[in-house]
């Protein structure tokens, strides 16, 4: 099946490693281009250098009010066009409500939430009939997630934003989706279970309550958002897609 996806260029934030890269890769292996983002300047770099010719690397902070023009315009000046973006940031500090400080809500706003609204009324001013914009959140949009109280207060609100902003852009054929992941296997979700006293054992317990009774691959998760980024996705909009093997039970 061709996704149409060759010679399109799209942002992905976050995407160093984890689930932005992931993404990147199978835009890429599609023919796309991609604009890959990270805070570490080197790391970006070498994410580039690997992803090859079609990747180009800008180093930003999400949190920064400058992020979302530079990564619009570096699309534009490497590739000569823009088409899409995906809104990918690592997640915030685990803890519970009394764990959490102040500081540590308000850099997670500043970067998860806020970072995520202005990239994304910048691209749907730019965007052209066609385009898209994606967001990774959590499955914690339906169902809180121990121990990660501050995704659990971001994350749905970020979902809402998204379905609000897919109903002001579908006249103008820009679409909006979100990516819901579960239990993949990122360097983040094992820092996750590493918290644990038995990590292995709350990583079998984590699998037993997944129907597939697995942990996600990073490329399973990747070719599931290159297609809803892709034109054949194109009467895709408004949704949110687990991304989890099953383990969300309701429609």
């Amino acid at each position: 099946m061709d996704l149409g996806l060759k010679d399109r260029v799209y942002v992905v934030t976050g995407s160093t490693r984890g689930l932005g890269n992931a993404t990147a890769r199978e835009l890429l292996a599609d023919g796309a281009k991609v604009v890959i983002t990270g805070r570490d300047e080197k790391r970006v770099a070498e994410a580039a250098a690997e992803l090859g010719p079609n990747a180009v690397g800008v180093a930003v902070d999400n949190a920064d009010p400058e992020a979302a023009a530079r990564l619009i315009a570096a699309a534009r000046d490497a590739f000569g066009g823009f088409h899409g973006v995906l809104v990918s940031v690592g997640g915030p500090p685990p803890g519970f409500v009394a764990d959490n400080t102040d500081e540590q809500w308000q850099a997670a706003f500043e970067s998860v939430f806020l970072g995520a609204v202005r990239l994304a009324r910048a691209a749907a001013a730019e965007l052209e009939p066609g385009g898209v914009i994606g967001f990774v959140l959590s499955s914690s949009v339906y169902e809180p997630v121990p121990g990660l109280t501050i995704s659990n207060g971001l994350r749905p609100g970020l979902a809402g934003f998204a379905k609000s902003l897919a109903d002001e852009l579908g006249p103008r054929e820009i679409r909006v989706v979100g990516l819901l992941p579960g239990r993949i296997d990122t360097d983040r979700v094992r820092e996750l279970d590493a918290l644990s006293a038995d990590p292995e054992a709350t990583r079998a317990a984590s699998e037993s309550r997944v129907p597939l009774r697995r942990y996600g691959t990073p490329r399973e998760f990747g070719l599931a958002a290159a297609f809803l980024l892709s034109p054949a996705a194109s009467y895709l909009t408004g949704v949110m897609l687990p991304v989890d093997g099953g383990a969300r039970h309701g429609f």
